[in-house]
């Protein structure tokens, strides 16, 4: 059981910034406070001038295992996520086979059992036909962190557009109903249209194929149900202004029972950047027009939107080229998104405290994850360590997911995470890796969530 003494570190949690030590016991944190003695013969950390942050929780990544393993597993993608400070994961069930039954489900926990350096849950996928499979999983609330909805094209027999389904799902559902919302009809006609006037489509279409009002008008649908049911729901990746006007923030975060994420790369890429970059930032939702990401950081700083994720969607760069129709939707991101916001912080766009709210609190309030997201006493010691006084720059070389390349290549960003503790084990250290124990599967409290 390893213990670790931080002393006079930089402490951000739950709105403040304090200069504290904190001692990890085994899993757990065991003290937080003022000037502790080293009674125990814990490891001492020196953190003067660093800071202590809650492990990031990304409520939204692809890790393409099983099925598409040549692109990305649970191991390379978890040991990318534990290098960029995230200490959980939730992980999406368009795998191959399709994550549609309770044993197909287990059998990505088991993978993850053996292979996930992270914490880790999997999502429940629904399709047209499988709604009594679905419902299923009221009996797992404790076990399963939701059940994702693709109101819009994915992988596989995915696409819910039965409209009976849909009502079932929300109005039966005990766990959390996690949406991508793109209106398929709007989309078809968009890319007819563009097809027919321009023969031959780009990078830069995408935003117009996948334009505002698909987003608008699925997001809307979602909620319309989710009302009449008083369904919990979370709408995954908003990238649109238009979308905002959905969403309020006269509540708590935990009175809230319709919530909204927001991921990194339509805080950080405009379609200014098709130019440049292609199909390497073609994901769906799309990147739109630059107005949309100033809308974003305004919903983002204003509690609109209450969750940072990354939508992490690694693919081969092979399967990122050719025309329109084959380049591949999705960007490799789990590795910076802490980074990337830290960026935003030294701009003056964000607060660390917001930050941290955003990918450690949040995650865990919408969730309802057990014992973490917070810097507490008797939580699990999911810790990151910041040096905002050292640059680190993505290379190739450092570049960790499987797929061996990230649209942020070049990039420097003011800030390195030093160290990455997860269930108070460093896993991550300066460069130097413990893979010894893997990362536990996440609990959740079982109230509707």
């Amino acid at each position: 059981m390893q213990k670790y003494l931080f002393k006079d570190i930089q402490l951000v949690n739950e709105g403040k910034i304090e200069v504290l030590d904190l001692l990890t016991n085994g899993e757990r944190i065991e003290k937080i406070g003022k000037q502790l003695e080293n009674t125990n013969n814990a490891i001492e950390i020196n953190g003067e001038g660093k800071f202590l942050l809650p492990g990031a929780i990304d409520d939204q990544v692809h890790f393409r295992e099983p099925g598409l393993t040549h692109k990305a597993d649970i191991y390379t993608e978890s040991k990318a996520a534990v290098a960029g400070g995230v200490t959980s994961f939730m992980e999406m069930p368009n795998t191959i086979p399709n994550a549609l039954t309770i044993n197909l489900l287990e059998d990505k926990y088991a993978i993850a059992a053996q292979n996930s350096l992270a914490n880790y849950s999997f999502f429940m996928g629904v399709s047209n036909t499988n709604a009594a499979e679905v419902l299923q999983t009221n009996k797992f609330a404790e076990d399963i962190c939701g059940v994702k909805i693709f109101m819009g094209a994915s992988t596989g027999n995915m696409l819910v557009d039965n409209y009976g389904t849909l009502e079932k799902i929300f109005r039966e559902s005990e766990l959390l109903i996690a949406t991508h919302c793109e209106d398929e009809k709007i989309i078809k006609e968009n890319y007819q249209r563009i097809k027919q006037e321009k023969g031959i489509l780009s990078a830069a279409d995408h935003p117009l194929v996948r334009d505002d009002n698909a987003c608008y008008e699925s997001s809307l649908a979602a909620i319309q149900i989710a009302k009449k049911y008083n369904t919990r729901l979370h709408i995954l990746h908003i990238s649109t202004e238009k979308e905002l006007q959905l969403f309020g923030n006269m509540f708590p975060l935990k009175d809230k029972r319709i919530t909204a994420e927001v991921c990194v790369h339509h805080l950080h890429f405009t379609a200014d950047d098709y130019q440049r970059l292609g199909y390497k930032i073609k994901c769906n939702p799309a990147i739109k027009a630059p107005q949309n990401k100033e809308a974003l950081w305004k919903g983002l700083l204003d509690d609109r939107l209450d969750v940072i994720a990354t939508d992490h969607a690694p693919h081969l760069l092979s399967e990122k080229e050719g025309d329109y129709e084959h380049a591949h939707a999705g960007l490799p991101l789990v590795q910076h998104p802490l980074l990337l916001m830290l960026h935003y912080y030294k701009q003056g766009k964000i607060s660390i405290e917001k930050i941290v709210e955003k990918m450690s609190h949040a995650p865990a309030e919408c969730f309802q994850i057990k014992d973490r997201g917070y810097i507490r006493e008797g939580y699990f010691a999911d810790l990151v360590l910041v040096d905002l006084g050292q640059s680190s720059t993505v290379t190739k070389e450092n570049i960790l997911y499987k797929c061996g390349w990230s649209p942020l290549e070049g990039f420097t960003f003011p800030a390195t995470i030093t160290h990455t503790f997860v269930n108070g084990r460093m896993v991550y250290g300066n460069g130097i890796w413990d893979e010894s124990i893997k990362g536990k599967r996440l609990k959740f409290n079982p109230r509707n969530r």
